[in-house]
Parts: structure tokens; C-alpha cells; sequence
């Protein structure tokens, strides 16, 4: 079953408060600051997501078993392990990306 994580919204500028990822060359929020759960992106050239994802918001839900959630679906990106904690995968559905999001 999933539950809702966050919602991420693609941006031109740069979020004062976001901190770099390099290796998704991307801009990230803390949406666990956020009171609405709203995660911005900003994606630099050259990054290795996919369009979708870099072109479009995202919502994202996390999910007791990612490889049980995965089966059958459009995967575009992943699975990637983040940390100890946390691996996501993005799917397409209904034309948008989903991020699916397994916690330990």
C-alpha cells in the first residue's frame, strides 16, 4: 500500500535553503521543512535524470517493499540506493513520474 511522501516541484531558480546533489546534478529542498511536503528541484545541465522527471513535478509515496511495487511497472529511473535508509525508484504513470520510496 502506499502513502503519501511528497510532492516535487521543478523550478528555473535555485531555492535559497536547497543543497546540491551531485550525483543527480540537481538542487534539492528538504521537504520535511516544508508544510505542505513540497520538495523543489532545480536540475542542472547534464543530468542524468530522466526528462520526465527533470520537465515535470513528481508526487511521492513510500511503500513497504519497492521490489514488490516495481513488478509490472514502467520503471525510468533507478532503483538507487540514497543511504542505509532509504532506496527509490521512479515509474511513469498516467504521464507523470512517480516516485516510489522504500524506508528502512
Amino acid at each position: 500500500m502506499r502513502t503519501f511522501n511528497h510532492v516535487g516541484i521543478v523550478v528555473t531558480e535555485k531555492k535559497d535553503n536547497a543543497f546540491y546533489n551531485e550525483g543527480l546534478s540537481v538542487w534539492l529542498t528538504d521537504y520535511t521543512k516544508s508544510p505542505n511536503r513540497i520538495e523543489f528541484l532545480k536540475f542542472e545541465e547534464g543530468s542524468c535524470m530522466p526528462e520526465l522527471i527533470q520537465k515535470q513535478g513528481h508526487i511521492a509515496y513510500t511503500v513497504p517493499s519497492l521490489a514488490e511495487e516495481l513488478k509490472g511497472k514502467k520503471v525510468i529511473f533507478g532503483p538507487a540506493v540514497c543511504d542505509e535508509h532509504l532506496t527509490i525508484a521512479f515509474i511513469e504513470e498516467e504521464g507523470i513520474a512517480v516516485e516510489i520510496m522504500e524506508l528502512k
